[in-house]
């Protein structure tokens, strides 16, 4: 079973990547062509039901990032729901603020922390 990019969430990802917000089109220049670290990014990706900002398929890592539509008590809830599902998965999600995001190093620095480390040869 398929539980990346299912096919009936494929015109809501395709017009979330059309109308990214100004903090997601500021962070996908950041990750876009393997610019952090060489690792591949992937914007508005799909796991089962959800919706990820951004994904990191070898790290198995989601980036999400908050507007003003995930506060509040329900929103929170969904949040930490999501969050646990895709944890269940082996993908680790990490979130930031939308005005975190024009703070470059600060979020690049960020993300790069949870990078696994490349195992030394014998």
């Amino acid at each position: 079973m398929t539980i990346h990019n299912v096919e009936f969430l494929k015109e809501s990802r395709k017009d979330l990547r059309n109308n990214l917000t100004p903090a997601e089109a500021t962070l996908w220049r950041y990750l876009q062509h393997s610019k952090l670290g060489g690792r591949k990014f992937r914007r508005q990706h799909s796991v089962n039901n959800y919706i990820l900002d951004f994904y990191c398929p070898a790290e198995k890592l989601g980036i999400e990032l908050d507007g003003n539509i995930h506060n509040g008590f329900a929103s929170d809830e969904y949040d930490k729901e999501r969050t646990e599902n895709l944890n269940k998965l082996g993908i680790r999600i990490i979130r930031f603020e939308n005005k975190d995001v024009f703070h470059e190093e600060n979020i690049l620095e960020e993300i790069r922390k949870y990078f696994k480390t490349t195992p030394t040869p014998p």
